[in-house]
């Protein structure tokens, strides 16, 4: 079970015995369900003991909507790939809870996940110089809104087709270009919606 913490980044744990029919983890370990839980450190290792769980939230949608989860397992699979196991953070954090919440509030939309590669790469410090790149100030525009405001603002966002897709062309060229590559996935969640 792999966690995303703001005081210790990504944490992955093993639960054993969840599988018992009294398991104390019985019902409590899911994707993208938000929980405070407790483990003991590996001496030997990444994988550590989870100790005991408290659900805070589940995100029901996400299993019956798969927009909504295409778009939540592509945002995993890009912090997983930008973000060291076991560094703190916070401000990464704040944005993968908000992300989850958006989709649980709302039918998934390509900008959510447009907004959050650029919310994503705002707190890696890799956001592009809109000054230096050749996009159509109606793209910078949706840019500047993609990246500071919050998901519940963007719901009411309705971005014209041209700017919008000259944004997600230059965000999968800037990707690329900055990480190497991009998870799998992107496709699927953004055509999804």
């Amino acid at each position: 079970m792999h966690w995303l913490t703001p005081d210790l980044g990504r944490v992955a744990t093993v639960a054993k015995g969840a599988r018992r029919a009294n398991s104390p983890f019985r019902g409590k370990l899911d994707l993208f369900y938000e929980a405070d839980f407790s483990f003991s450190r590996s001496r030997r290792g990444d994988l550590h003991s989870l100790r005991e769980v408290s659900l805070r939230q589940m995100h029901p949608r996400l299993r019956q909507d798969l927009a909504a989860l295409q778009q939540a397992a592509y945002c995993t699979a890009l912090l997983e790939q930008t973000t060291e196991a076991e560094t703190p953070l916070p401000g990464i954090h704040a944005v993968f809870r908000a992300l989850l919440a958006e989709l649980t509030a709302r039918p998934a939309r390509p900008r959510t996940v447009l907004a959050f590669e650029a919310k994503l790469l705002v707190e890696l410090g890799q956001q592009p110089d809109m000054t230096e790149t050749r996009l159509s100030p109606a793209a910078r525009e949706l840019y500047a809104s993609l990246e500071a405001d919050d998901f519940p603002a963007l719901a009411t966002l309705t971005p014209r087709a041209e700017p919008a897709r000259e944004l997600h062309q230059f965000l999968h060229g800037f990707l690329i270009y900055h990480l190497g590559r991009i998870p799998p996935g992107r496709g699927e969640a953004l055509l999804s919606a």
